[in-house]
């Protein structure tokens, strides 16, 4: 009996022993199952019926996030899927109509509530592609809908509620196609002027900060570019250079680096900055603006702002 018992305890040790390791071969092998699951973007496939661009895009926009998994927190970390899928998707979104672009990226941060980690990493690539200042892709209008997402969604905290709203807040003040917000400037003679009282068909603003690297750049990429130069001896462009923080000193000593036939002035009330009329997230930020002082380009590399004014230059009358 004594006998039975001890092979019977052994039995049961020996059943526990492969109980617990074939569970943890099991376990393993899930492990590397889900390692090796082969994981893709999957673009959603366009109806042939439709055959408009417009009709396309609008559809691809809709459906462009259909096949994609939200709660495989593993693509997280899988930026050559996910993070370039994003770029795509954000290209893609100008073909399509605002009100679909935008319900879609709203969409979009909806299914990413499936887990809290995939939701803050949408949130946050939205914010890196499309709001970042040092973001090529970055278009402001298309971060609208992140923000008020941010600020109607349970999921966030009140910290982040008022972030986005300040956020939101700055974005829409001084939109393409508005009129822009009038401002005093200050010469070095100490005569003053309005950004309404110059009179040109385009109106080039620059906010700058002479002590800065990427300012110089952009100023000198200025001063040498034939487009601007046309534009300054046909009297069909005005520039406006605009300091409009507090150190008088530093814009006085750099004065000699702007042309003497630009507006370069400062603001002696510090009105820009203390009432945040215009959003200067980073130095320097450039605006293209009509006769009507109506915003065409907003905060835009200079590039894109010269490639503008290639492709829009006015006819001169000869008399």
């Amino acid at each position: 009996m004594k006998k039975y018992n001890i092979t019977y305890l052994s039995l049961l040790l020996l059943l526990g022993f492969c109980f617990l390791t074939c569970s943890s071969v099991s376990k393993k092998g899930e492990s590397i199952s889900e390692e090796k699951k082969d994981r893709k973007f999957i673009m959603a496939t366009i109806p042939e019926s439709l055959t408009t661009p417009s009709d396309r895009a609008n559809y691809l926009v809709e459906h462009y996030w259909d096949n994609f998994d939200f709660a495989d927190t593993a693509y997280i970390h899988l930026p050559s899927i996910t993070e370039q899928a994003m770029a795509d998707y954000i290209e893609i979104l100008p073909h399509a109509n605002k009100d679909i672009a935008y319900s879609s990226i709203k969409n979009t941060l909806l299914k990413a509530e499936a887990d809290t980690s995939m939701n803050a990493y949408f949130l946050e690539t939205y914010k890196k592609y499309l709001y970042d200042p040092n973001s090529p892709m970055r278009n402001e209008e298309y971060y609208i809908p992140v923000l008020n997402y941010v600020i109607e969604s349970s999921k966030t905290n009140a910290t982040d509620k008022e972030r986005a709203d300040f956020r939101l807040k700055m974005i829409l003040k001084n939109r393409i196609g508005d009129k822009a917000t009038d401002f005093t400037y200050t010469l070095a003679s100490g005569k003053t002027g309005t950004l309404y009282d110059i009179r040109s068909e385009y109106t080039v603003v620059l906010f700058y900060n002479p002590d800065c690297h990427a300012c110089a750049e952009v100023i000198a990429a200025i001063k040498n570019s034939p487009i601007i130069s046309d534009g300054l001896e046909s009297n069909y462009l005005s520039i406006l250079s605009f300091y409009p923080d507090a150190d008088l000193e530093i814009w006085k000593k750099h004065l000699n680096d702007i042309p003497t036939y630009w507006i370069n002035g400062y603001d002696k009330n510090q009105t820009v900055q203390n009432k945040k009329i215009y959003d200067l997230k980073a130095i320097p930020t450039l605006y293209l603006l009509d006769k009507d002082k109506k915003i065409i380009l907003k905060d835009v590399d200079f590039v894109v702002l010269e490639k503008w004014l290639s492709e829009n230059k006015p006819i001169v009358m000869l008399r």
